[in-house]
Formats: C-alpha cells, sequence, structure tokens
C-alpha cells in the first residue's frame, strides 16, 4: 500500500477497508492525515465555520442493571442514592435551560428494571406540553433495547410510540466499541453490537436522526476501532435516501478516574493528545458520509479539541449545562457560551450556534451566563 493512493482515495470519498485505515494509522505522518481530514472537512462544511450548541444533559434515572465496567454514575436498584427524576425537576430544569439560551435536552439514564414504554411516553409528552419548544435529544440504543426487552416488542413499535409522544433525535450513547468481545468485557449488560446498529437503523428508516459514537482507549485494539468505524457506515450507507440518519460522529476517550476497570483490571486512559488527533482525522477519512464530526473537548480538553478543528472536525458540540456521567469519571473540563465561542475563535475559526439538526440559529438577546465551578 502506498500513502498517496490512500489519500487520492480518501480525498475522492471512497470507503477505505479496515487494512488501509489501519496502514494510515501506523504510517501516515498526523500533518498528512490532518491535511486530508480538513480537505474532506471542507467538503461538508465549506462555509469554514465551526459550530456548536447549548443544551443540557438531564438524567431519567441512576438506576441500572447494566453494570459497565467504566461508569461511576448508576446505582443499582434499591441503593440510597438510587433517584427517579419527577416532572417538578425537569420544569425547573428546562426553565434554567432556557434561560441560559438552550433549546434542547439530552435524556439519558440507566437500565432501570420497572421504567417501561409507558414512563418514557408520558414524561415526553407532559414536557412537550408544556414546553413545545424544547427539543428531546433522548435515550440511545442501549435503551431502546432495555424498554423493548421490558415490553416484550420490537425495535421498530418502540421507537415510534417514543417518536410519537416527542423524541425528535436519538443520541449515539452505547456504542463504546461495536465489537462484541469488547462489550463482554466492558458493558456486558448492554445489548449486543448488532443489536445496537439494528436500533440505529430502524430509527433511520423511521426518518429519526441519530448521532455515533466511539469511546476508545481501554480494552480495544487498533483493529477493533476500526471495526466500529467501518459498522457505522455501513449503517450511514443502508439509510433511505430522503433521510439524513447520523448527523455526526463523535470519538472520545475512555475516563478511568474510580471505574471497575480501573480499579479491578487495571484499565487506564493513556491515549495521548497526538493519538486523539490522529482518531478523530482518521475517523473523517473512514467515515465519508457523515457530515459532521465533533471533537470532545469534554475529555480530551480545549486545546487538544481546538487543533481537531484544523484535523477534520468541524463541530465543538454543546457547552452541556449539566453533565453527570462522563464527569463522574474524571472528564473535568467546562465552558460558558461565552468561553466556547473563544475557543473556538482563538483556533482561527468563526463560531455558529447550532441545534441538533445542525441548522444555525441565532445567540438569544436576553440570554443569561451560566455560573461554572471550575
Amino acid at each position: 500500500m502506498q500513502l498517496a493512493d490512500l489519500y487520492n482515495k480518501a480525498l475522492e470519498f471512497q470507503f477505505l477497508s479496515i487494512e488501509e485505515g489501519m496502514f494510515l494509522f501506523e504510517h501516515a505522518p498526523l500533518t498528512e492525515l490532518m491535511f486530508v481530514a480538513n480537505e474532506m472537512k471542507k467538503h461538508h462544511a465549506p462555509h469554514g465555520k465551526v459550530t456548536w450548541q447549548i443544551d443540557r444533559n438531564v438524567n431519567t434515572t441512576n438506576v441500572c442493571i447494566a453494570n459497565c465496567k467504566f461508569c461511576n454514575f448508576y446505582r443499582i436498584p434499591g441503593h440510597k442514592e438510587s433517584y427517579i427524576t419527577d416532572i417538578s425537576t425537569y420544569r425547573k430544569k428546562i426553565q434554567e435551560t432556557i434561560k441560559y439560551g438552550g433549546d434542547q435536552l439530552l435524556l439519558q439514564g440507566g437500565h432501570h428494571p420497572k421504567l417501561g414504554l409507558d414512563f418514557y411516553t408520558n414524561i415526553f409528552r407532559q414536557i412537550k406540553q408544556e414546553f413545545p419548544t424544547i427539543k428531546l435529544h433522548a435515550l440511545g440504543p442501549p435503551e431502546v433495547a432495555h424498554i423493548t426487552k421490558l415490553e416484550k416488542s420490537t425495535h421498530r413499535e418502540v421507537l415510534k410510540a417514543l417518536h410519537e409522544a416527542g423524541l425528535d433525535s436519538l443520541p449515539g450513547a452505547g456504542a463504546e466499541i461495536l465489537v462484541d468481545r469488547v462489550r463482554r468485557l466492558i458493558s456486558k449488560g448492554k445489548c449486543g453490537s448488532d443489536e445496537w446498529l439494528a436500533i440505529m437503523h430502524e430509527a433511520h428508516l423511521q426518518n429519526i436522526t441519530t448521532s455515533a459514537t466511539m469511546m476508545f482507549g481501554h480494552v480495544e485494539t487498533i483493529e477493533e476501532r476500526f471495526i466500529h468505524l467501518t459498522r457505522i457506515r455501513e449503517v450511514q450507507a443502508a439509510k433511505p435516501a430522503n433521510t439524513k440518519g447520523f448527523l455526526a460522529f463523535i470519538p472520545w476517550t475512555f475516563q478511568d478516574v474510580d471505574t471497575l476497570l480501573a480499579k479491578i483490571r487495571g484499565v487506564h486512559n493513556l491515549t495521548t493528545a497526538e493519538e486523539y488527533i490522529k482518531m478523530l482525522a482518521i475517523s473523517r477519512i473512514m467515515l465519508p458520509n457523515i457530515k459532521n464530526l465533533q471533537a470532545s473537548w469534554l475529555t480530551v480538553g480545549k486545546e487538544t479539541a481546538q487543533i481537531c478543528l484544523h484535523g477534520g472536525a468541524n463541530d465543538f458540540g454543546s457547552i452541556m449545562l449539566e453533565e453527570n456521567v462522563v464527569s463522574a469519571a474524571g472528564a473535568n473540563h467546562w465552558f460558558t457560551y461565552k468561553t466556547i465561542q473563544n475557543a473556538i475563535t482563538e483556533a482561527g475559526f468563526e463560531p455558529q450556534l447550532r441545534n441538533q439538526q445542525y441548522e444555525w440559529r441565532d445567540l438569544p438577546e436576553n440570554i443569561e451566563e451560566q455560573v461554572v465551578a471550575q
């Protein structure tokens, strides 16, 4: 294999094989990978702006029976710290979100053994009735799989009911690495890789937009990272022509503080900034059919994420007015609506506020700046 041939193939937006991707990872200079990825980014985002969002991650419940080895957030059923979020709490948090300029809730939680489809559809309907302009970027394939199992139903029927109740889009949560060897080691209680991908495909058939993620830097091999990328693009290639499918891809690094993976298995995140930038650039190269690529400032920090904007990323994600899951494992980076724009400007780009559909929106006139505890 010749690097120049692979670069040209990528710039023609052809699918590179797993072997070709691994060859780039092992042999291509970082600067050249960044150049190719950046040229591909220009095709998808010719305006040259970097988009960002204001939303809030609200957890429906912290009760979970999945027992993921990288999660410090969950509590077992009956634990004294367990909770189910009530409507008065949603109401307060949505009012705050609007005050801070947000237009969306990212609703996720644990695999609660007693919360079925009616629980979620009732919550979605009540939120939409009181706050019709708030978008719900809610649940994720593992939660949909869990609800389907509780209801003895189908992915199709569960997604249809959730969508009709107010679900606007489906986040790419729980992907981790879409290889079952890895999933058995780190998230055995979640759906397998085939089911995760099948749920996303069904969402696309119902014209529900989604995103995809990859959590790396734990027990996976380099080859398994590339299997993950190719499986994501295959689902995107299979979407109906009139749908958007995966709107974005977000690679992020395993956060290891106090996790069972670290304590029991001795697994630590040894991903360097250079390796993250390389994986992000290669993600752009391996996923030519996904338009938006987001740099995970939450897990890698401002400076590394800024460099990624020159290596394939066109989106800086959300300021996340609230986030309780990844931060519980050690992610401690934060932005306000002012500082995220400053970071994008410092990197040499024009910031552009967006919604979940990657449509541009104006910054609200009466927006308040959230006070962030550093």
